[in-house]
């Protein structure tokens, strides 16, 4: 009985103590949750805080980052602006090439018999230079003046001059003066005959008259050299028409705007056919060079001006170029319409549009070392060391140019004298950019300078092949330069009508540049005979186009 009572009192000592593990056990684990809650939210407080600070660390690294880039960008500006307007500018510094210019498999470092070739280019020049005599600065000499002009006399005599004086000799002194333009009127009189006795058959043809000539403009008073003087004055002087009719009121002749918009179209359209002649005889040569520029263009739609682009293609050989205005574009389709079944070298800038041509069967695609040169000039403030070297290589290739103008070498010799000295130094260049380029950060400006001149090294280089192709494009750029200035006098272009009548005319003007005619005699001339060449399709207009009117 004893032992059953202890053994109940063991299981309910038991249970008793079990009652109470469990009941700590519940309350354990209800402080154990409570405590994971408070970790759990402790935690998602503190990752929303780290996330919040580093979406603000990422905020400011990327404005950090733009501002860096804005500030060199703006730095970039600075120093062009400094050098464009504080220095002088100096531009000095379809045949398969037999030697066709590569880079060495085995490496890029240059060959033995390459670094002999450049030694023996390098000293030839060197030697070159020092034969050259010093140039020494002229002092400026007045040229005297023109013995065609009209001189008016005027004689001072000294006072208190009378029998006793004899004289001896005089001292002239001359002085250009000037008087304003004349405008006069041109009467064009055609007296009518008639006989004195007519019978009936004799009275239809009793009275004769002298036939008019043609007119410039038909039912306009405007005559030939007036309309030159209009069209010289805008497109080569740059004076507005506003200005010019202000100019023209003031010799006591008021002409309204739309009667000089007017003259200024029907001169266009009369001189149009002659502007397309001129296209086709530049396609027919076997050289060109091809560049663009911009031109502000009022769009009516948007009541503002906007860029839009003149294309001007030049024959390096003859003296001919001409504009071309498609609604404004710059797209690759221009340049194809506008050199369709051109055959030859087309010498141009590094624009992708003109990549079209590096494959097309019968071009030849040039370079132009001066638009490579302005860009590694850009980035001598971020890397003087590499620039200058660049620069260097460059100038010597400007230097073997120098050197065969001054010896007066034909084509032939030039071209050999390129392949001697020219060459190995290209060849040499090519290989220190490849190495270089890793040095420079990308979107630097020697980073973009190295980019831009070995993307187009082969075009660069290939001038080589052939004495008449030039090293750069600054005769394409001298020509297109007149565009330049205009736009900064007359502002705009009123629709596309007037930019492609302005093509016509820079084209006409541009080959009176080149081939050294005076275009106030040249344009006179020409309007006055154009009717007639435009009623007779026997008449062949290129003898009207500069170079051949001068010949004539």
């Amino acid at each position: 009985m004893s032992q059953t009572s202890d053994n109940e009192k063991l299981i309910q000592q038991l249970l008793q103590e079990r009652d109470e593990m469990y009941c700590e056990l519940s309350r354990l684990r209800q402080t154990d949750d409570g405590y994971v809650e408070a970790l759990k939210a402790q935690n998602e407080e503190l990752e929303a805080k780290i996330n919040k600070q580093n979406e603000l660390l990422r905020k400011n690294e990327e404005l950090i980052n733009k501002k860096e880039e804005q500030l060199n960008k703006l730095t970039d500006q600075l120093a062009w602006y400094r050098r464009r307007f504080w220095k002088a500018s100096s531009e000095r510094f379809i045949p398969s090439d037999p030697n066709q210019r590569k880079i060495d498999f085995d490496g890029l470092d240059v060959l033995p018999q390459e670094e002999e070739m450049i030694k023996e280019a390098d000293k030839e020049l060197q030697a070159y230079k020092r034969k050259q005599p010093q140039k020494t600065k002229k002092k400026p000499v007045r040229l005297p003046l023109p013995e065609e002009l009209r001189r008016e006399d005027e004689v001072i005599e000294p006072e208190g001059i009378n029998d006793n004086w004899v004289r001896i000799g005089e001292e002239v002194t001359e002085v250009l003066e000037h008087k304003p333009g004349e405008l006069y009127v041109r009467r064009i009189i055609r007296p009518k005959y008639t006989v004195k006795q007519t019978s009936q058959e004799q009275e239809e043809s009793a009275i004769q008259i002298a036939a008019l000539p043609l007119l410039p403009l038909p039912r306009s008073n405007a005559g030939a050299s007036l309309l030159a003087e209009l069209l010289i004055n805008k497109y080569q002087h740059h004076l507005p028409f506003y200005r010019q009719i202000s100019m023209l009121k003031q010799t006591g002749v008021s002409l309204p705007a739309s009667t000089i918009n007017g003259w200024f179209q029907g001169s266009c359209d009369l001189l149009r056919a002659l502007y397309l002649r001129l296209q086709e005889l530049v396609k027919e040569s076997d050289y060109i060079q091809v560049d663009e520029s911009t031109v502000p263009v009022v769009n009516s739609e948007k009541h503002k001006t906007v860029k839009a682009y003149l294309w001007m293609v030049r024959s390096v050989m003859k003296p001919l170029v001409y504009f071309h205005y498609d609604k404004g574009s710059r797209a690759q389709k221009v340049v194809v319409e506008l050199l369709q079944g051109f055959q030859g070298a087309i010498q141009t800038d590094g624009y992708e549009a003109y990549s079209i041509y590096e494959q097309k069967k019968g071009v030849l695609l040039l370079g132009c070392w001066a638009h490579a040169r302005r860009k590694l000039e850009e980035s001598l403030a971020e890397d003087k060391a590499g620039a200058e070297y660049a620069l260097a290589q460059i100038g010597k290739l400007y230097q073997v140019e120098t050197m065969a103008s001054e010896q007066e070498l034909d084509n032939k010799q030039r071209a050999e004298l390129r392949k001697r000295l020219a060459y190995p130094i290209m060849v040499a260049f090519e290989k220190w950019i490849v190495k270089y380029y890793p040095k420079a950060l990308p979107k630097s400006r020697m980073g973009r300078a190295l980019s831009y001149t070995y993307n187009i090294f082969h075009r660069l280089s290939r001038y080589h092949l052939d004495g008449r192709y030039k090293i750069d494009n600054n005769l394409a750029e001298n020509a297109i330069r007149p565009l330049a200035l205009g736009r900064k006098n007359y502002l705009f272009c009123g629709n596309h009508d007037a930019a492609e009548n302005a093509s016509v005319i820079y084209s006409l003007l541009g080959c009176c540049k080149a081939a050294d005619v005076n275009p106030r005699e040249w344009l006179t001339d020409v309007l006055t005979k154009i009717p007639v060449y435009n009623n007779d399709y026997s008449l062949d207009l290129a003898d009207l186009l500069p170079h051949n009117w001068k010949n004539s």
